[in-house]
């Protein structure tokens, strides 16, 4: 855990017991148990694994259909007033197109109970954070996907809350946004706050905190530190997909890189790299995007590989 979690995690927030959830002969999670307490928590798993029918459970959207879930010493399902003290971030976009950043973060803090100028105030501050003073009055049917990612989060922290729920708050971004966001979540851990965030690529829960839980088929399949996690993957080559206008370019010089072991391009500004060292070729990017000698408009994990590298840890 990082500096600064150490008192966070003796006290527990979130507990799950003996957890099922289906949906008709649908099984979407089996038998989940878990412990969260202060600072950032990773969930992972791929596409299909239950991460976001978990986060509905832990925030009371939906009903377990098995087993109890206490958040912050309450049952969410049957507690609403828990909503106060909890920020969610979701994984879909749900916006009134035609408002503005700060309109939408605002309006959203005054379903929190806020006056109208407190609102306001905790709105541009909460989009000050996530990077988005300069763009705060744009409509939101006008802005990337990463700046409405950022949107979301905002509204998540906007009232301040003692626990903060990020469902894949990455996807879409850039990789100076990515850093950024990254470096936010961490400092939430930091100041105490219990932060679950599901993502797909280790490395950058890594940068947040050493605590992991990975889910797969709806079952808890690992929890541990970051560390014992990397040594289970380790050898587990992994596909990384890159936007970018030159991928054959950007593919000459990433072949390379330590661990690198194959490019393949798609779609025409697709380039999908092979590697063992995903974390060297993310920091890789990352500079090459701030020193501006690469222009990168996306950057992720593919859940293919994803797939296979949570295969060879069921087996």
């Amino acid at each position: 855990m990082s500096a600064g979690n150490g008192s966070a995690e003796k006290r527990l927030t979130i507990e799950v017991r003996n957890l099922s959830k289906w949906f008709g002969d649908v099984v979407a999670l089996t038998n989940v148990s878990m412990s969260i307490g202060g600072g950032v928590t990773g969930l992972l798993g791929p596409n299909g694994a239950g991460k976001s029918t978990l986060f509905k459970c832990l925030t009371g959207l939906c009903a377990p259909s098995s087993g109890r879930v206490s958040l912050l010493g309450s049952d969410p399902h049957g507690d609403p007033s828990v909503f106060k003290r909890v920020g969610i971030c979701p994984d879909v976009d749900k916006f009134f197109e035609e408002m503005r950043g700060l309109e939408f973060v605002t309006w959203l803090a005054r379903l929190h109970g806020m006056e109208k100028p407190p609102a306001r105030a905790a709105a541009e501050r909460a989009l000050d954070r996530v990077g988005l003073t300069d763009v705060m009055h744009k409509k939101l049917g006008g802005m990337s996907k990463g700046m409405r990612q950022r949107v979301k989060f905002a509204q998540a922290i906007v009232h301040d809350p003692e626990v903060v729920f990020l469902d894949e708050p990455l996807n879409g971004m850039d990789p100076l946004a990515r850093h950024a966001t990254v470096s936010l979540m961490d400092a939430l851990g930091k100041e105490g706050k219990t932060v679950v965030v599901s993502s797909h690529i280790l490395h950058e829960v890594d940068a947040m905190s050493q605590k992991v839980i990975l889910l797969v088929h709806g079952r808890v399949l690992a929890e541990g530190s970051v560390r014992e996690i990397r040594e289970a993957i380790r050898t587990k080559p992994h596909r990384i997909a890159i936007t970018t206008p030159d991928p054959r370019g950007l593919g000459h010089r990433v072949l390379g890189l330590d661990g690198v072991i194959g490019v393949a391009f798609e779609s025409g500004d697709r380039l999908l790299v092979d590697t063992t060292r995903p974390d060297l070729l993310f920091d890789w990017v990352t500079e090459c995007a701030a020193s501006q000698t690469a222009r990168v408009d996306e950057l992720s994990l593919t859940d293919e590989n994803l797939e296979a590298v949570f295969q060879m840890l069921v087996g």
